[in-house]
């Protein structure tokens, strides 16, 4: 600051000498003007007489203050050449003093942001307190309540327990929610019984846990039951009933109806899900091993399960399926990697995921993740830590649908890999995600329009559909464009009814190179005129069938 302070006074100095500068020029030249009219002006320096003449005098003055005038500019040139100097050696400091003002300004704006930080932790500080007094409340009438539950048992059935949720204190997300799913700690015997849920669009994707959206939610969970489950009235942005990374879960007797999906799992094995009653404007229900990045917290398989005696109810608007069946594959992070919304990386025994906005936009990641916790941006990325258990592939294997009633008309099962800006299932060069087992008992279509009944996209071992009862719902096998190999698939279709009349197109592939091997039996043709068919595509289809129209085709 004391260099600043000389520096303008050194500015100072120079205007004062400039200002003297232009005063003197004017003195000079109303002189040298003067000079001229006297230039005409004759007289002898040895008369006296003339020499005391008044315009004499004036001429000779003049001329002696105009030599003196010369001498007094060159000190004021000398005096400014020297203040420029200086003025130029103090110049650095100008920026200095910038820097140092810009400086202030950022302690100014970081003070104002330290005192509002510590505003809202004085709020929530008073929230807390606040929380802590209702909890006290709700710990008394818990007490009150184990104190009578004896008496209740043996006086009183409880035939439902309805939760309205209601904006009191800002929207929120969950509103069951174990809490081994904050620390990542499995939670056991956890039972639901008899809950009417009344979203009331009270409706928040997720905030506890990233990716965990359920009202519902269980994420570490063992030995789970929910039965009697009823909620009219999903919205947007959650689903109904949502569990991840679970052991042994039962969920029945459930009817669960609105916009989202009505039961979400993610990675678990040992389930049942039965006597449901759905109608929803996305999945009934979704087997999501991969998801997208804000729809699941954790990845990986999800086998050993039952879905049966479940109906998928008409509704005008629709998208999803009664059942989407999820794979996907990552790879090891490598330097350079092209990555997008949703994408999964293996590094350091971890596993991260791209947590942006679903826009479209691809990233080249130049640095490797490896934070331990929460999320990191590098390289413009948000990496997001998942897991810690390292697994390259997701997917689905083991599960039996039975007793299945399909009223909606839409595709009703979809084995199932995501390619769209807001996930691509399979990173190009992943591990092959072979989905297994799959089997389809009693399945009834009760709709007419011609849509697939099972759409293929990703690679599965065994496709067996028995007992069920098609009408002009073919099978189909697409592409998502993002591997070569889709691997050879066998299909097994026995004890089935066919109700077409005329040509009906059993299996179409859409797929270059695709293996199918197509066995069907025992199966009983309503129409006379019903004759099946396939089309071919650039596959390789081997044929060995009992309906009439079928013919070994390769």
């Amino acid at each position: 600051q004391a260099r600043i302070d000389v520096l303008d006074g050194l500015h100072n100095t120079e205007k004062n000498l400039y200002g003297q500068v232009a005063k003197l020029k004017a003195e000079v030249g109303n002189k040298l003007d003067k000079m001229k009219k006297l230039d005409d002006l004759k007289y002898d320096e040895n008369c006296s007489f003339c020499m005391n003449n008044v315009f004499v005098k004036d001429a000779i003055a003049t001329k002696a203050s105009i030599e003196e005038d010369k001498k007094h500019a060159q000190k004021i040139v000398d005096d400014l050449q020297i203040i420029k100097d200086k003025i130029t050696q103090l110049k650095p400091s100008i920026q200095e003093k910038e820097d140092y003002n810009k400086l202030n300004q950022d302690i100014h704006k970081k003070s104002s942001l330290k005192s509002s930080i510590e505003s809202e932790l004085h709020q929530i500080a008073t929230k807390h307190l606040q929380g802590v007094s209702r909890l006290g409340e709700v710990n008394t009438k818990i007490s009150e309540y184990y104190k009578q539950e004896a008496v209740i048992k043996e006086n009183l059935t409880i035939n439902g327990v309805f939760i309205k949720k209601v904006n009191e204190n800002g929207v929120f997300t969950h509103v069951i929610l174990n809490k081994g799913a904050l620390t990542k700690t499995y939670d056991q015997n956890i039972a639901i019984k008899g809950l009417h849920l009344i979203v009331n669009g009270i409706d928040k994707a997720f905030s506890e846990v990233y990716g965990l959206r359920g009202q519902l939610a269980f994420f570490y969970a063992k030995d789970v039951r929910i039965e009697r489950f009823r909620c009219l009235d999903l919205t947007k942005m959650q689903y109904g009933i949502h569990v991840c990374t679970f052991e042994d879960l039962i969920i029945d007797d459930v009817i669960i109806k609105g916009e989202k999906d009505g039961v979400h799992l993610g990675r678990g094995k040992r389930f049942s899900i039965k006597n449901g009653v759905f109608q929803t404007f996305d999945d009934a229900i979704a087997l999501n091993a991969h998801d997208y990045a804000t729809g699941n917290p954790e990845l990986g398989w999800i086998e050993n399960g039952v879905i049966e005696n479940c109906h998928d109810l008409n509704a005008e608007n629709t998208v999803g399926y009664f059942c989407r069946i999820l794979a996907g594959a990552w790879t090891d992070w490598h330097e350079g990697m092209e990555v997008q919304q949703s994408d999964a990386v293996i590094s350091n025994g971890r596993l991260y995921r791209v947590q942006e906005k679903p826009d479209g936009t691809k990233y080249i990641s130049k640095t490797k993740p490896t934070h331990t916790a929460g999320s990191q941006v590098l390289d413009g990325i948000n990496w997001g830590l998942v897991q810690e258990d390292v697994t390259y592939t997701a997917g689905v294997r083991n599960v039996i649908f039975r007793n299945i009633f399909l009223e909606k008309p839409r595709i009703g099962l979809s084995i199932h890999f995501d390619n769209d800006k807001y996930s691509r299932s399979y990173y190009p060069k992943a591990p092959i995600p072979l989905q297994e087992q799959l089997s389809f008992d009693n399945v009834h279509i009760l709709h007419d329009k011609p849509i697939p009944f099972l759409l293929i996209a990703t690679p599965v071992d065994l496709v067996t559909i028995s007992n069920s009862s098609i009408r002009n719902n073919p099978i189909k096998f697409v592409s998502n464009k993002a591997m070569n190999d889709y691997l050879k698939t066998s299909i097994n279709i026995y004890g089935c009814s066919f109700d077409v009349n005329g040509v009906f197109e059993l299996l179409q592939n859409d797929v270059v190179g695709k293996k199918i091997y197509l066995k069907t039996s025992n199966n009983i043709e309503l129409k006379e005129g019903f004759s099946a068919k396939v089309q071919v595509g650039k596959g390789d289809i081997h044929i060995d069938s009992d309906l009439h129209g079928l013919q070994v085709k390769k």
